[in-house]
């Protein structure tokens, strides 16, 4: 990691654990937009990191954005970060203005389609996207869909479309939009290649799997910390070989999510990016599966509480880890391509998942 890098990431933390309080968080979780979180990450640039100057952004990598998101996930930002991230990506591969203010994307589930249909100046988007993330508090949403000419890509302003509200088990806004006939101007919308623009679901799978990284991560600095406050029979908990195994697994897979998930964010837009993020999508949501639970187990009942920010943490996991494919859906594409690759390339196929974790 430079010294660039670096600078990116311990001003995203120091942002996260200022400004990430449990008041702002359960003000948010009740529909409060967190503005000064916003405003701060506007003002620092954050908001664009992974777009080059040359194209209106501030520079870094992939690699630096996905840290920072790594960091919102450990300290459950409630804000629209990642959608943001995800939505510049798209904008910047098909050619159209970056955005500076809270953006997110749709469709976000395959089974969603919005048409683009030519008018005179314009086009006209019809068709409905459920459970987009924070399209209340966006200023624009970015829509990938079809036409006549192929496949389009829109910067849609939020406000001419139905947004009817809804949230995930974390509290997150997670809202259906309605495209009612919504005309668009023709410098708002760029026709593209298929797979030459950020691909919604698999690069939602990646931010989210790393989103949950960070989580998890938080969950376990959470429950060594409570293992030593909580005494049992005279002693900290932390003290009894029971619950000291326990911790020990949760350890295990935070490393385990860490890893698979770095080695994902450096496949990033490489030839094999796929197979890696469909490995760290489903890897990281099994962590989450027996992480979580050991988290409350250790905790008690006081975990579940709102008194207790645990479950800030374990709510959003429990949330992205059905966001952008479940762990079955990615492990039965990834079964698909062993079955068509042939029983003579599983062993090339295995070993191919490696990379240099840096």
């Amino acid at each position: 990691m430079n010294e660039i890098s670096l600078m990116i990431k311990d001003t995203a933390e120091k942002i996260m654990k200022d400004l990430c309080t449990k008041e702002t968080i359960n003000d948010a979780e009740h529909g409060v937009w967190t503005k000064e979180l916003w405003e701060t990450l506007k003002e620092t640039g954050m908001l664009t990191i992974g777009v080059s100057e040359e194209s209106g952004g501030n520079g870094g990598s992939y690699s630096d954005a996905l840290s920072v998101l790594h960091l919102a996930g450990k300290y459950s930002a409630p804000v629209p970060l990642a959608e943001t991230f995800l939505a510049n990506w798209i904008l910047l591969d098909a050619h159209l203005p970056i955005a500076e203010e809270a953006t997110t994307v749709a469709p976000v589930n395959e089974d969603d389609c919005i048409t683009f249909t030519k008018m005179k100046n314009g086009w006209a988007l019809s068709g409905k996207a459920y459970n987009v993330p924070w399209a209340r508090d966006a200023t624009s949403i970015v829509v990938i869909g079809d036409s006549e000419q192929g496949k389009a890509v829109a910067i849609v302003n939020a406000c001419t479309c139905n947004i009817i509200h809804g949230q995930n088990v974390a509290g997150e806004p997670r809202d259906h939009v309605h495209f009612e006939e919504v005309y668009v101007k023709e410098t708002a919308v760029s026709l593209i290649e298929v797979g030459k623009v950020a691909n919604i679901w698999y690069t939602g799978a990646l931010i989210r799997a790393v989103q949950m990284s960070g989580a998890i991560e938080r969950i376990l600095e959470q429950t060594i910390a409570y293992s030593k406050e909580r005494e049992q029979f005279g002693r900290p908990i932390a003290r009894f070989q029971a619950v000291q195994q326990q911790i020990a697994i949760l350890a295990g897979e935070v490393a385990a999510a860490k890893t698979i998930s770095d080695l994902a964010i450096n496949a990033f837009n490489a030839d094999d990016a796929y197979t890696k993020i469909a490995a760290a999508k489903i890897r990281v949501g099994e962590a989450v599966g027996n992480g979580v639970s050991i988290a409350h187990q250790v905790h008690g009942a006081i975990g579940f509480t709102d008194e207790h920010t645990l479950q800030h943490s374990t709510r959003r996991l429990w949330s992205w880890r059905d966001e952008f494919g479940t762990e079955s859906y990615w492990a039965n594409l990834l079964g698909a391509e062993v079955i068509n690759k042939g029983a003579d390339q599983l062993w090339p196929f295995i070993t191919s998942m490696t990379g240099k974790v840096v």
